[in-house]
């Protein structure tokens, strides 16, 4: 179904059964527009979707026990006025893709060009063959803009054409189809799943323009109760053999929750007919809808200006420079090279034209999380965009800074002073009902001062550390302080500690001294503190007015330095190991290798208090500090770490294998870190999660670049010093990138018995192979022999790995799974068992 090709995604053949698949694997969009892959013609679907970032409806969260404190305004993404639909009609009898004798199909999304391309030939009822090309393209050069072309040809007969172009207002149900919104069914309530959209009541999106001229539909609306105003328009050309005139009628339709022009058409055959729609988003906050309109407007006359060829160019030379950027080429893997660049592509049209605007977790593909922002983008996009493309990186990160007026308040709704940003958001306010899972992750602070700072000290942007980073920064420290506790420890020495958080791992909520959340909070204390001293020696005008504007004083950036040298870091001398949290290793474990399929993902199976009492996990959680902050612990911990808890980790979270890809790497499980990576690479391409068809996993996207180049090229960026301790895996013939380092761009190939890196751009850098300096200057490639690709570790990893273990208590760690609907649950110790023994006898007990 989907060959490979190292350029495209394409599909030769239609199949109805996983609609909702691939209307997200051939989305097509720029980080603020995206247009769900559907058919043209607008029929099935299995979520009709047009996504603007940041377009969202609020409503209010009802707990059903409340709470001071509690998230109270929900966010949801708005699904946008539907331009795609292109209906077409031969003799009057319509072309519906699922029921239409096809004779050939194929769709590509085209990763060089930037275009969604569909071709068909269609037999009609009375034996006319009809080919029908389309293409969309979502435009990289011109944000609010989006161009979409189909075209009609008769192979061997006349026959009436009708093509009705359509502009429908899908949010609140409005269709030819579908007249009302439908009602929710048992079964459709009995599908439970948190990670889709929630169903909003009433209608959303007000009507407040609609206007036609000349041909040109425009309409506005306003948003019920978050106010943000839309206006979407959209113009024609015709064309009937190459000529844009001739003798074809037209009518218009344009009514609140409908534009249409319908084409009616005497076609000749081997004369095509070809129409061109131009369209056009505007959004604000604030702006009214009737000046939107006026904003659309002059996007499509500055469109019309420039042939549909031009665009199509102008696209292309786009990503012409983010290849040139972006690419990695990984030799000898065709499917991985495929899916790399698939992922590639995502990154690119999740965050390219954000512009200001955050990085869903879904991008503009789907509704999957509501639209929300999560940490995902900090941790698993922001590298990639940091290292290739900074000025992306830096549209985000400035929306991070935005946000942290709303995130001094939610501090202080929260009793802590500085500021606490969102765990999930839109708008800036806190959008998790389930504080547990979510705004109890306070770590998410400490998570966004880790990527300015990697951004800063990768790109020297000094302007953007003056004007947002630095008061993220200062207020971050001051909420870590705040946060924290101060505890004389048995030999008289002073210890920090943070309770009452969650770390990344969702199924262990509400902890103290979680190993993640400390570690990062120490590196967050740190950066502030060393901020603060380089802004007073270097900026002293600038420290001046953020000293007055944040009231700073010496003795609190003493107390921030003094809180981190003094953070305690958990290590459990019996197991040699980093406790995930100063209560994890005293859980029973969650025996993963008995738990059937059935009953995954956890989280739809058992309840949050049930999982909550094992040791088992979601997200990689201690595997994830031994990659961000690698340089705290010893190689010998960090293997006896990773072997730990990765038979503890499931594969219900889609943020983990890229994680567990990388760290495998490094202490030498290849096998399994070649699986991780192969697992992160399809995520999407074979639905291993089984929600792609509510969004592509931008966070997942993210992490393959991450395995590739932090994985198996080995690269580490700890206090602006890039090393690289390659890892390639057995068989594989090599891996290239780039990487943006200052004003300098780098090309690193990595081979099995050379890592060579070439100067392609800028001034000389200096990069650490192994622990020695190697400088990459403009006299050709610089070339570092490898005598070895990394340590390897052959024992098979399970629940036989920590088979035996006893706590420092003396008991002994065992195993089960927990009953669900009358299971028998199969408890004892962790072992390898054959045989299962026979329950006793009542009279026996």
């Amino acid at each position: 179904m989907f060959p490979v090709d190292p350029w495209a995604l394409v599909e030769t053949r239609f199949d109805p059964s996983i609609l909702g698949r691939t209307e997200s694997l051939f989305a097509v969009g720029n980080g603020y527009l995206g247009m769900r892959g559907n058919i043209d013609e607008g029929r099935e679907a299995s979520e009709h979707g047009t996504y603007i970032n940041g377009l969202h409806e609020t409503w209010p969260i009802r707990h059903a026990e409340e709470a001071f404190g509690f998230a109270r305004v929900g966010q949801t993404i708005v699904n946008a006025p539907d331009p795609k639909v292109i209906r077409l009609y031969v003799d009057d009898e319509p072309f519906i893709l699922s029921t239409a004798e096809i004779v050939s199909y194929e769709r590509r999304l085209d990763f060089l060009n930037g275009t969604l391309n569909r071709d068909v030939t269609w037999r009609t009822s009375s034996g006319k063959h009809v080919r029908i090309r389309s293409s969309r393209l979502v435009s990289f050069t011109e944000r609010h803009l989006a161009i979409i072309d189909y075209e009609v040809e008769l192979l061997d007969a006349d026959a009436s054409i009708v093509i009705s172009s359509q502009l429908l207002n899908r949010q609140d149900g409005v269709d030819e189809y579908r007249d009302q919104p439908q009602p929710p069914t048992e079964e459709s309530a009995a599908g439970f799943d948190p990670r889709k959209v929630e169903q909003l009541e009433g209608r959303i999106l007000q009507p407040v323009l609609q206007r036609e001229e000349q041909g040109r539909f425009t309409l506005g609306y306003r948003v019920s109760n978050s106010g943000m105003s839309l206006a979407c328009a959209v113009d024609h050309r015709l064309t009937v053999g190459g000529a844009a005139t001739g003798n074809w009628r037209v009518t218009n339709t344009v009514q609140p929750d409908l534009a249409k022009r319908v084409y009616r058409i005497n076609g000749q055959a081997n004369r095509p007919i070809r129409l061109t729609k131009y369209v056009s988003y505007h959004t604000a906050r604030f702006a009214p809808a009737r000046e939107l309109a006026d904003r659309c407007d002059r996007t499509l006359d500055r469109a019309l200006e420039t042939s549909v060829v031009e665009h199509r160019n102008a696209q292309r030379r786009w990503l012409g420079d983010f290849w040139k950027e972006s690419d990695v080429v990984i030799h000898g893997q065709p499917d991985l090279q495929q899916a790399m660049r698939f992922d590639l592509f995502q990154l690119a049209q999740a965050a390219a034209r954000a512009d200001g605007l955050g990085i869903p977790a879904k991008g503009v593909t789907g509704s999957g999380y509501s639209g929300h922002y999560f940490w995902d983008s900090e941790i698993f996009v922001l590298p990639f965009l940091t290292y290739t493309q900074p000025t992306m990186a830096r549209n985000a990160l400035r929306f991070r800074y935005n946000m942290l007026d709303a995130a001094r308040m939610r501090a202080n709704e929260l009793n802590e002073r500085g500021a606490l940003f969102p765990w999930r958001t839109i708008n800036g306010l806190e959008s998790s009902a389930y504080y547990a899972a979510g705004t109890a992750q306070f770590h998410i602070d400490a998570d966004i001062t880790y990527a300015m700072a990697q951004y800063i000290s990768t790109t020297g942007d000094a302007s953007f550390l003056l004007n947002g980073a630095f008061d993220v920064f200062v207020e971050t420290a001051r909420m870590w302080y705040d946060l924290g506790f101060w505890r004389e420890t048995y030999d008289s020495t002073d210890a920090f500690h943070i309770h009452g958080v969650t770390g990344p791992d969702e199924y262990t909520t509400v902890v103290n001294d979680n190993l993640f959340t400390n570690v990062m909070a120490q590196q967050n204390l740190y950066i502030a503190a060393d901020v603060v001293e380089l802004m007073r020696d270097t900026h002293p005008s600038d420290f001046a007015r953020a000293i007055q504007r944040l009231g700073l004083t010496v003795e609190e950036v003493q107390s921030w330095r003094r809180a981190a040298e003094c953070m305690f870091i958990p290590y459990d001398e019996k197991f040699r190991i980093h406790p995930q949290d100063a209560s994890f290793l005293d859980k029973e474990v969650w025996d993963l290798e008995r738990t059937p399929d059935s009953q995954r993902p956890l989280l739809l199976h058992y309840h949050p208090l049930v999982i909550y009492r094992f040791q088992v996990i979601k997200q990689a959680d201690v595997v994830l500090a031994l990659l961000l902050r690698g340089d705290l612990f010893t190689p010998e911990e960090k293997l006896r770490n990773f072997e730990y808890y990765d038979v503890l980790t499931t594969a219900d979270s889609s943020l983990s294998a890229a994680v567990q890809s990388v760290i495998a790497a490094e202490v030498g499980h290849m096998k399994l870190a070649e699986q991780y990576f192969r697992h992160t690479a399809f995520v999407d391409l074979a639905d291993l999660h089984g929600n792609t068809d509510v969004g592509i996993h931008v966070a997942s996207s993210g992490g393959l670049w991450l395995g590739a180049v932090f994985g198996f090229a080995g690269m580490r960026d700890h206090q602006g010093e890039i090393t690289f301790d390659p890892r390639l895996p057995d068989g594989w013939e090599g891996i290239d990138f780039c990487l943006r380092l200052r004003d300098s761009r780098i090309r690193v190939e990595l081979r099995p018995a050379t890592i060579a890196f070439v100067l392609e751009r800028g001034h000389a850098v200096t990069v650490k192979v192994r622990g020695q300096d190697v400088t990459i200057g403009t006299d050709g490639p610089t070339v570092v022999k490898l005598e070895h690709q990394g340590p390897r570790q052959t024992k098979r990893l399970g629940m036989h790995t920590i088979h035996g273990w006893h706590r420092a208590d003396g008991t002994l760690l065992t195993a089960s799974v927990p009953t669900i609907t009358g299971q028998i649950p199969q408890v004892g110790l962790i072992q390898v068992r054959d045989e299962v023994p026979e329950p006793a006898a009542f009279n026996d007990m």
